[in-house]
């Protein structure tokens, strides 16, 4: 059985004669890294690139360039406040576009799964639930919503307030979801500079600065938008 690697420090590690053929990478940072001698075929990278070197060629403008996801990509993570105060309506607008798109739909798509995956109604829910996590309750010191719904892993968590038994209609789920990004959006919006590096509680992970949190609620959103898309072209 393959060995699983999960929340792990394994920085500055050095990896000698490692057959990580098939190995898959999920959340990581490979910040400073360096791949010497490494055998490269059949490899797919999806990621966030700042400054990527290969055979001794920066191949970073060009695949960033090409990359049709590059502009909400490049605002998951903002590095100052200013860009923390930008960041949060094209995520907001890429939604709101993609639920008018589902409004258009027979209510059985707007529930439907794909592979086995979260229906669109589902995905709401989840980001109802990763920003209630990560903000609501960690940086405004408020209450989760009743219809989040945490990931699988999550689940016994004992998440305060939540109804894991709910099964709300679609307009519920936007409802929602539009309560919560509302909140993000006016948060932003007049983001406190002094706010930057101030730690939050985060339940299940425990204490992270205030941009980090909402760096997750950014990528949350920009991650569960692509599986959304996808899955809305594979119904259609």
């Amino acid at each position: 059985m393959a060995e699983e690697f999960e929340f792990r420090d394994l920085s500055d590690a050095s990896f000698w004669g490692v057959d990580l053929s098939r190995a898959t990478f999920r959340d990581i940072d490979f910040t400073g890294a360096r791949f010497t001698s490494v055998r490269c075929v059949d490899v797919a990278i999806d990621c966030e690139i700042d400054r990527l070197v290969v055979n001794g060629v920066d191949v970073t403008a060009y695949v960033n360039e090409h990359d049709p996801w590059f502009p909400l990509r490049s605002r998951v993570r903002p590095t100052e406040p200013d860009g923390l105060r930008t960041s949060w309506q094209p995520f907001e607008a890429a939604w709101s576009d993609a639920i008018e798109r589902v409004r258009r739909l027979p209510d059985e798509q707007r529930h439907a799964s794909v592979d086995g995956g979260w229906s669109f109604v589902q995905t709401l829910r989840h980001l109802v639930f990763a920003t209630d996590k990560w903000f609501t309750v960690a940086v405004l010191g408020e209450a989760f919503h009743p219809l989040g719904l945490p990931n699988t892993g999550s689940l016994d968590f004992g998440w305060p307030g939540l109804d894991l038994t709910a099964t709300p209609s679609f307009d519920e789920a936007v409802a929602a979801w539009q309560d919560r990004s509302a909140k993000v959006g006016r948060y932003v919006e007049s983001f406190d500079p002094a706010a930057w590096d101030v730690e939050a509680d985060v339940l299940e992970n425990g204490p992270h600065a205030v941009h980090d949190c909402v760096g997750v609620v950014f990528e949350e959103h920009f991650e569960h938008l692509r599986y959304a898309l996808r899955d809305l072209d594979r119904l259609a």
